[in-house]
């Protein structure tokens, strides 16, 4: 998906993985049915964004501020 989004061309590794990894949790659960899934973050050591994805397990990805879309 983020691929095919010029304006996310821009973004940095950990931010496009993480929205890789939603994207592939997406597909797998339509695919399967159905599925949960939840997403949280917070702000940790210099000013990283630490993003949760649980779907079955946690997928943790810290995002540096300067790969967030500006």
């Amino acid at each position: 998906m983020s691929k095919n989004v010029p304006y996310l061309q821009q973004e940095g590794p950990q931010f496009l993985e993480a929205l890789d990894r939603l994207e592939q949790i997406f597909r797998d659960g339509l695919r399967h049915g159905h599925f949960r899934c939840s997403i949280t973050s917070s702000i940790g050591k210099d000013k990283r964004r630490e993003l949760v994805i649980e779907a079955g397990r946690s997928h943790k990805f810290n995002i540096p501020e300067e790969e967030l879309p500006s």
